[in-house]
């Protein structure tokens, strides 16, 4: 996948009201740019470090750019746009990259599923059976490790998506839970138990209920972002 049109690069003031970014580009401009980021963004991003991001030129927008990609204080990078995941995800499906789901017939995206009212990311077909894949960026990195971890800040509805996973898999049904890690630099991915335990337990009962767990690891450029390569789930 690569970037619409090449990103620019600055310095990172200051993230705030969630959804907000100050910045500084390298020709000394201020911009309040947006933050594609609805979780805590934890070690993906320090004072004055390097950030790149995507400027347009949409009058209709109220922000000029969106911030992209992160340099963490572990000298990682980091792809902290979750908005990328699923293409990024999509893509590799399509190009045989995650060989576990290779060879299917038809894909359609943001299907409802489910008892809890949730739609997943992707129903994929192979020969008219349906399979159902359910996608999450991560992010998390930790100094000296080379294990991710998700998620990032508690999350009652990745735990939700794993509840609707695990019925259709006890159901005889196809599930899939798969880990888009778009952070350089990791080898393996773990479910972040210290954070959110409630998750790491959904995690472990949606895995005793047959639901498949992959991880594939990204290559990312400030040019370019692609899956690559199968990550080991812990």
């Amino acid at each position: 996948m690569h970037f619409e049109r090449p990103l620019e690069r600055g310095r990172l003031r200051r993230r705030y009201k969630r959804f907000l970014a100050d910045v500084v580009t390298e020709q000394g401009e201020e911009l309040c740019i947006h933050c594609p980021n609805t979780g805590s963004m934890l070690n993906c991003m320090q004072a004055d470090g390097r950030v790149w991001f995507s400027r347009s030129d949409d009058p209709r927008r109220k922000l000029p750019g969106t911030w992209e990609l992160s340099e963490t204080p572990h000298g990682r990078l980091a792809c902290i746009n979750t908005a990328r995941a699923n293409p990024l995800v999509e893509e590799a499906l399509r190009g045989g990259v995650i060989r576990e789901l290779a060879g299917f017939d038809g894909l359609r995206r943001e299907v409802r599923y489910g008892v809890e009212n949730s739609r997943i990311d992707f129903c994929l077909d192979f020969a008219g059976e349906a399979v159902y894949v359910e996608v999450k960026s991560v992010t998390l990195g930790y100094a000296g490790e080379a294990v991710a971890a998700f998620p990032d800040a508690r999350t009652e509805r990745g735990a939700r998506h794993l509840r609707e996973l695990a019925a259709l898999a006890r159901s005889g049904i196809r599930a899939v839970q798969l880990y888009c890690v778009n952070l350089s630099g990791i080898e393996a991915v773990r479910a972040a138990e210290e954070i959110d335990p409630a998750y790491a337990a959904a995690l472990r009962e949606a895995k005793r209920a047959g639901v498949e767990v992959l991880a594939y690891g990204a290559e990312l450029t400030p040019d370019s972002i692609s899956l690559v390569r199968q990550l080991e789930v812990l």
